[in-house]
């Protein structure tokens, strides 16, 4: 199968280690007590601890980007991943009274990039057993 046909979903997947460049230094620098964003409240360690996890997973798309073939259980976990936060994200914030809806537009976001790479990986022609299960044979 020619790589041609992943390209798309490289550019997207990059784009994905992109935006979590940004999450990562928004959370390290900007989010938590006493910083610009404090809503919902998140302790400073908190904060930098999840601005930690955005870095990895944006190295490991920008990285994975490059190669997206081979690292297509890298791509099947970010999908799920990132369907699992916006789940998470707006349940909170339609069922948790008081929960702030100060990322709603994350949820955006980050769905719309959980679609568009399921969609260019499948138009790609990877299979949902590529994106999932460990395989040599990529």
């Amino acid at each position: 199968m020619k790589t041609n046909k992943l390209k798309p979903l490289s550019i997207v997947f990059a784009i994905g280690g992109l935006w979590d460049t940004v999450a990562g230094v928004l959370y390290i620098f900007a989010i938590g007590t006493g910083r610009l964003i404090q809503n919902p409240p998140a302790d400073p360690f908190y904060a930098v601890f999840l601005g930690s996890f955005f870095l990895c997973f944006a190295w490991l798309q920008l990285l994975s980007s490059r190669h997206i073939r081979h690292y297509a259980l890298n791509v099947g976990c970010l999908i799920f991943g990132r369907l699992f936060y916006v789940i998470v994200l707006y349940y909170f914030m339609i069922f948790v009274e008081d929960f702030p809806p100060t990322f709603w537009f994350t949820g955006i976001i980050d769905g719309l990039l959980a679609l568009l790479t399921f969609y260019f990986a499948r138009k790609g022609g990877l299979r949902l057993r590529d994106l999932f299960f460990p395989s040599s044979n990529l």
